[in-house]
């Protein structure tokens, strides 16, 4: 394989457009572009979650998923190509599915937060949110495969459940929200 990037400046993008994989170029603020722009951030906030001390088995996944956000990335960057093979869905649900089992039922929500990895993997999942929402824009304008759309969705259900489990792991626990009324009660019962 040769050098894929040679010149990382190159000033083409100047004039507000950035080309894709297959030689057309878009505007920069596209919403095909916005959308490869949330998959590398979502690849760049599970970095974040990896530089951190988690669980080997949870490393490796993450590790496998930044590889799939490259698949779909390459996808975004070649119109009407299909990188990101199906059965990555069903992947995600059987390592949700096998977290969630050992987590206590969940009745309250949760706030961001319960340790370094778990409060990154819960900006990852904010991130994948954004993406998906911006893909499902994008898929009204132009073809996008069914595996993208839901790769996203169940990757945002995967990403909560690892925010929790990284909260107990790391002993640090959840953080549940209390409406304003609840937390304003227990203020006037402290006071007194």
């Amino acid at each position: 394989m040769g050098d894929r990037l040679t010149r990382i400046t190159t000033r083409t993008g100047d004039d507000g457009t950035t080309g894709l994989a297959m030689g057309p170029r878009v505007p920069k603020d596209s919403v095909r572009i916005e959308v490869m722009g949330d998959v590398d951030e979502l690849n760049s906030v599970l970095g974040m979650v990896l530089s951190s001390a988690i669980p080997r088995a949870q490393a490796g996944w993450l590790l496998e998923i930044q590889h799939d956000l490259f698949d779909l990335g390459g996808e975004l960057a070649m119109p009407g190509e299909s990188l990101l093979p199906d059965d990555r869905v069903a992947w995600l649900e059987d390592r949700q599915e096998e977290m969630n089992a050992n987590l206590p039922p969940l009745r309250e929500f949760i706030l961001p937060g319960g340790g370094p990895a778990a409060t990154s993997c819960h900006l990852a999942r904010a991130v994948s949110r954004r993406a998906e929402r911006h893909l499902v824009r994008l898929a009204r304008e132009e073809a996008v495969t069914t595996a993208a759309r839901q790769y996203l969705n169940r990757l945002s259900d995967l990403l909560f459940v690892l925010a929790r489990f990284l909260a107990r792991e790391a002993g640090d626990g959840e953080v549940f929200w209390q409406s304003r009324r609840v937390r304003g009660d227990k203020a006037a019962k402290e006071g007194d």
